[in-house]
């Protein structure tokens, strides 16, 4: 890292490329096939340069925690427990996400442009990520795709008028591709605020935006250590009734629905695992009697972007343009990354087996 001031940087500019092939040798350390340790990979560092840092490399250590517990499975793989031609119910075993997931939505691309439209019920997967890239992925393949999640068993979040944790961060996630032009990409937590977001604030040191967290009491506060501290408070759904009303809808579709698990008073989790279900609805477009569909959806963004800007705004962003606009600035520049979660990943790294005088290596290398 090039730093030209005496004192320690609080943040890490590490080259993309290497901190891939960091991330691949720990989970290689770790047991995982090279394979398995590239989606891994490819999943965390995509997440960091399209800004979703709570999702991020910072998620090794619960990870390697998780292997720990025997609560993430190596090297496993989707199980189609049940082909109903255009619905396909998939086991994910407590495999790794970045792995099941990929699978689960190749298996749903196979089948809706053979049939024009399939639902993928995914559950029992160890953490599967950002949702927005398994709604890319199916739009790399020229499919609309919408997914509900739950967090099954790990709740985080208060519901509407609630003072205590009851459901989970639950995303909505929805794609819509474009001939040309990159994608459309809506994906969203249902809380205020992400729950790595806060955890990313904490090794910070850094408040969150109010209308986020309350504390144990059920009183609004600024300060993320309610998350991570004793006695923990709760993070609150986004817009009030309506953003819990659809998290309570992605614990049913993504929970219920693809036979998994919901969260109550019998399923809660004790350890440091993150199990999510999936329902996915993948759809080709071309099934649809719509030959202007492209136009008319490009015709109404168009309309959008072109709205008088308000003050202090430099232009209207389509969903997805943020992350690309980050993703070409951290490709560039390199993924930030603070020293605490720094620590945090060479720690895990010495966990799973890597000889000290490796990781300092890695990160000597990289910094």
């Amino acid at each position: 890292m090039n730093d030209n001031n005496a004192a320690q940087p609080s943040v890490l500019k590490i080259p993309a490329d290497d901190l891939h092939a960091y991330v691949c040798a720990i989970w290689e350390q770790a047991g995982s096939a090279p394979r398995e340790a590239q989606l891994v990979a490819d999943h965390l560092l995509a997440a960091n340069l399209t800004g979703h840092d709570s999702h991020g490399v910072g998620m090794i250590p619960r990870y390697v925690a998780s292997l720990g517990d025997d609560e993430l499975k190596l090297n496993l793989h989707a199980e189609v427990l049940r082909d109903a031609g255009a619905v396909l119910t998939i086991e994910g075993n407590k495999g790794f996400g970045q792995v099941v997931a990929f699978e689960a939505m190749e298996r749903g691309i196979e089948r809706a442009k053979q049939l024009g439209i399939c639902a993928v019920g995914l559950r029992g997967a160890h953490h599967i990520g950002r949702i927005g890239h398994w709604a890319e992925q199916c739009a790399r393949a020229g499919l609309v795709s919408f997914h509900f999640v739950n967090v099954a068993g790990d709740p985080l979040v208060a519901p509407f008028g609630g003072t205590d944790r009851r459901i989970g961060t639950n995303p909505f996630c929805a794609a819509y591709p474009r001939t040309g032009k990159p994608p459309l990409v809506l994906d969203f937590a249902t809380s205020a605020v992400a729950f790595g977001k806060v955890r990313v604030a904490y090794n910070k040191g850094k408040q969150v935006p109010p209308g986020s967290l309350i504390n144990h009491a059920g009183e609004p506060t600024l300060e993320p250590k309610v998350m991570l501290e004793e006695p923990v408070g709760s993070l609150l759904p986004f817009g009030g009734h309506k953003g819990f009303g659809l998290a309570a809808m992605c614990e049913i579709f993504g929970g219920a629905v693809s036979g998994g698990f919901t969260t109550h008073a019998d399923t809660l989790g004790t350890n440091s695992a993150i199990i999510n279900c999936m329902l996915s609805v993948i759809i080709n477009p071309a099934a649809f009697d719509a030959p202007n569909a492209e136009a008319e959806a490009q015709a109404f963004v168009d309309w959008v972007k072109d709205s008088p800007l308000a003050a202090g705004t430099q232009h209207i962003q389509e969903p997805g343009e943020p992350e690309r606009v980050t993703r070409a600035e951290r490709e560039a520049h390199g993924v930030p990354i603070d020293l605490t979660t720094w620590q945090q990943i060479g720690d895990a790294a010495r966990a799973v087996g890597m000889p000290a005088e490796q990781v300092e290596r890695w990160a000597g290398n990289l910094r």
